[in-house]
């Protein structure tokens, strides 16, 4: 299977919960995640080409704990008929710079990237 994409993705090791800012609800887990993207796995739709402020925490490879509160596009969505579940595809449109260099480090974490 050809990749497409343009960017590295990484799955992280544990699940990880996102969180919409606003409502302080949780939207679904990280499927995948890229420099400038997120792939999240959801309960339930969200609403088409909207703007969402989410956050997530992640674990570094020493343990360290991150959180991270970033705007992003939501792009795309699918439902997995059988699982009814949503693959929920978002573009990064505000990220502080220390947290997309330290996004960047754990995407590339382990990988010859």
């Amino acid at each position: 299977m050809n990749e497409y994409r343009r960017k590295h993705r990484r799955n992280p090791e544990r699940t990880v919960e996102v969180q919409d800012v606003m409502t302080e609800a949780v939207v679904g887990r990280i499927g995948n995640l890229s420099e400038t993207g997120i792939l999240i796995q959801a309960d339930r739709a969200l609403t088409d080409d909207a703007l969402y402020q989410l956050r997530f925490t992640l674990h570094d490879n020493h343990g360290n704990k991150h959180g991270y509160e970033i705007g992003a596009h939501h792009l795309w969505s699918e439902q997995d008929g059988p699982h009814d579940v949503m693959w929920i595809g978002f573009r990064f449109i505000d990220i502080s710079p220390d947290d997309a260099v330290r996004l960047r480090e754990w995407v590339y974490a382990n990988t010859d990237g």
